[in-house]
Parts: structure tokens; sequence; C-alpha cells
């Protein structure tokens, strides 16, 4: 990886372009089948025209984000919370986040994905959690 960039997603949500600063190449940000994951520098792709659809657009983001994590983001998985150990069995998708569905024995829990400390190695696809949070501005 390059100094000064960072692993990101081609996103349905972005739309538009992406110019590699060395080569001038356009890389088509938008809709796409097969996600992949390509080196470029985060801060100038999110900063990057969305459009002015205000509430709307942050809500097709958000859906867009959820959509690469819950397909990519290998579950289930352990993490530790408050010093207790957890089974993160899926990821879900409220009116306003995304959220780890936790289980302990019977019990169950929601717990903010921006809150969920990763286990050390992370899952696969770990990486669009690290798009989500950087998005939000975590």
């Amino acid at each position: 990886m390059e100094d000064g960039a960072e692993l990101v997603v081609f996103v349905a949500w972005c739309g538009g372009v992406v110019v590699d600063d060395e080569s001038g190449e356009e890389l088509p940000v938008g809709p796409t089948t097969d996600a992949r994951l390509v080196w470029v520098d985060l801060e100038s792709l999110v900063a990057g025209d969305v459009g002015d659809g205000g509430d709307q657009v942050v809500e097709d983001e958000r859906t867009g984000l959820f959509a690469m994590i819950e397909e990519h983001l290998a579950v289930p998985f352990t993490a530790t919370v408050l010093g207790v150990e957890v089974t993160v069995r899926k990821i879900d998708l409220t009116a306003d986040s995304i959220v780890a569905v936790c289980a302990r024995g019977r019990h169950r829990q929601r717990i903010d994905l921006l809150d969920l400390p990763l286990p050390t190695p992370p899952p696969d696809g770990a990486a669009w959690v690290d798009a989500y949070r950087h998005w939000v501005g975590r």
C-alpha cells in the first residue's frame, strides 16, 4: 500500500469517478456486481460530490455500506464488549445506524457497529467496517 492511501471499496452510493493521481486514469465508482477493493485516498473518495439530496443521500449511503458489510463481513465472530466475550451473529440496519447483533448464552443485544471493538485479527471483510467508520467520521 502506498503512503497516504487507505483500503476502501467501490460502493454503489458514490457514483462518478475517482481519478488516479499518478496515471490520470478515471476509475468508475458506482453500482457494481463485483464489489472490488482498491487502494485509493479515502479522504478524496468520501469528500466527493454525492449530490444535494440531504437526508436521503445519507440514508442511501448508509444503506449501500450496510449491504457491503452484510455481504462481506464474515459472521459469526467473537468480540469483547465491556470485558465480556460475545458472539456477533449478524449485522442489521436500523433507522439511523448499522448494528451488530451480539449473543452470549441466551441473551441478545444490539450494539452500534461504531462502538463494537473488532477482534485481532479482524474477521474477513472488516475493511467494510473501517470504511463505514471513516464515512461516519470515526
